[in-house]
């Protein structure tokens, strides 16, 4: 009687539980008949740009298809086409996630949208909740350097220093630079053994006009240094900007920019100003001179010159203005550097009222001597390329510089080979002045200026270097001197890195030498 009461109580439990295999399901949190919730949306996926191409296909001046690599940032995007190719004109295909991509507004279609790559272009991609990223492309045309064209009439050949070619002249001046239109010019070669020696060539350029060129200011003459024999490119720009640093009333401007002749590719030039009267170079008025201490085999026939009085190993070429021979203009630059040349090697040459400080600017020559000791210029102790200037009723000045390919050790046939001993103290101007103790210290207190910017110096290489990463190898393309010995090197490196190197640990050892030999004198 018991176990049929226990079964009826279990069969009627079960069955208030909704019996068999299925079981009543108890609405959650004790709610009845409550709408079931929607599925839950995807998120959008995050704006991104995953790679960009400018192909053949698309862009038919390009020698090859381009994949730009992408940051480390993850934000940008750059490459650098190889040839001369116009940049201004490209078209981009690209990968996106999101919904639209843009430059400054514009829709832009994969495959399809022209963009002028000039500057760095900013694509901005947005998905459809209104998120965005930007992404900057920076497209490298060439070497990155600005474009000059020069075409001679009737492709004539540049092969005289004395007889100019005439043409026209244009620039691409790319992202630093504005552009030049085609300009008429007239050209010819220029230098002494730069012009002869080596195969590329340095020019001297005249404009029809005066006009800005690279951003230098207003004027007609315009120099293309070859900087053939210096590996570097450098020697001469990393002395300019010692220039700034001084006292010296002016210094050259220079500016790195890739020539082309005729459509032909004739490498990496530092595009400089002449040392010349100019309101915006030597400024000497209507009255001033600059003087060159030069050499009797390097003068042309219509200079006008008057020897040293104390010594044969050099004479003054004056450079201007055009004067003619016993005029009085003449005879008083040649009497000022005469007297000046008897006071210097005076018995009395100390004395601040009749010795050498009567006549000459001494900052400016303290000044000229170490930048040009500090690089161990071969040419300024061998009378060439050593300016002078003056204005009447004024002391003399020496500078501006000029013609340092030969300097910082990049000789092979003298002791400039060598960042150890002095070498313009020996010129016979200096070696006197060295002989006042007045003079010494000052030359001292001085160095330590040029001591104190050693570091901005090094770094100004490494700069330049960096600005001619991609310049020094398609001009060492052209003209193959990497790795060979050009004249008149002392050492060859296998690498244009490797030059560079060895142009700073020299400048840095003779900063160290020159600091202890001029403590010591």
């Amino acid at each position: 009687m018991r176990q049929k009461t226990l079964l009826v109580t279990f069969l009627f439990l079960l069955n208030a539980c909704g019996g068999g295999s299925s079981p009543a399901k108890l609405p959650d949190n004790g709610s009845a008949n409550l709408p079931a919730d929607p599925p839950a949306e995807q998120p959008v996926a995050a704006p991104s740009i995953s790679q960009i191409l400018f192909s053949t296909a698309n862009n038919s001046g390009l020698p090859a298809d381009l994949m730009l690599s992408k940051s480390d940032s993850g934000t940008g995007f750059n490459g650098r086409v190889l040839s001369n190719s116009r940049v201004s004109e490209l078209i981009a295909s690209f990968e996106f996630t999101g919904s639209s991509v843009s430059i400054e507004g514009v829709a832009q279609e994969s495959g399809t949208s022209v963009n002028d790559f000039t500057e760095v272009v900013i694509y901005t991609v947005a998905n459809s909740d209104g998120e965005t990223e930007s992404y900057s492309v920076d497209l490298t045309k060439f070497t990155g350097l600005p474009i000059i064209y020069l075409e001679t009439d009737n492709s004539a050949l540049i092969e005289s220093k004395d007889d100019y070619v005439t043409g026209d002249v244009s620039i691409d001046g790319g992202r630093d630079f504005d552009d030049m239109p085609s300009t008429e010019m007239k050209i010819r070669g220029r230098g002494n053994s730069t012009w002869f020696l080596h195969p590329k060539q340095p020019f001297q350029m005249k404009l029809s006009d005066k006009a800005e060129f690279l951003g230098m200011p207003r004027d007609k003459k315009w120099l293309f240094l070859a900087e053939y024999s210096d590996k570097t490119l450098l020697r001469n720009k990393i002395t300019f900007e010692m220039g700034y640093l001084s006292h010296l009333d002016w210094t050259p401007e220079g500016r790195f920019a890739e020539v082309y002749i005729n459509d032909q590719y004739n490498g990496t030039y530092n595009i400089t100003q002449k040392v010349e009267e100019s309101d915006n170079r030597v400024a000497l008025g209507d009255s001033g001179y600059l003087l060159e201490l030069d050499q009797l085999e390097r003068l042309d026939e219509d200079d006008v010159y008057f020897d040293s009085v104390i010594t044969d190993r050099f004479l003054i070429n004056i450079k201007e203005p055009s004067l003619e021979l016993n005029s009085v203009e003449y005879t008083y630059i040649k009497d000022l550097l005469a007297n000046f040349e008897t006071a210097l090697y005076g018995n009395s040459y100390r004395s601040a009222t009749t010795g050498y400080a009567k006549y000459i600017d001494i900052d400016s020559f303290i000044d000229w001597y170490l930048i040009n000791e500090i690089n161990k210029n071969q040419d300024s102790r061998s009378w060439s390329s050593m300016f002078v200037n003056v204005m009447p009723g004024e002391k003399i000045k020496m500078g501006p510089l000029w013609d340092f390919d030969l300097s910082f050790g990049n000789v092979d046939y003298s002791d400039a080979q060598y960042s150890e001993g002095f070498w313009v103290k020996f010129h016979p101007w200096f070696e006197r002045l060295f002989q006042d103790p007045a003079f010494v210290e000052k030359v001292n207190v001085r160095f330590a200026h040029f001591k104190q910017n050693q570091n901005s110096i090094l770094d100004k290489i490494d700069a330049y270097a960096e600005q001619l990463q991609w310049a020094q190898q398609q001009n060492n393309d052209k003209w193959q001197t990497i790795g060979l010995a050009v004249w008149p090197n002392p050492v060859v490196f296998d690498t244009y890195q490797g030059e560079v190197d060895h142009l700073k640990s020299w400048y840095s050892n003779r900063m160290e030498w020159l600091e202890t030999a001029l403590a010591e004198l």
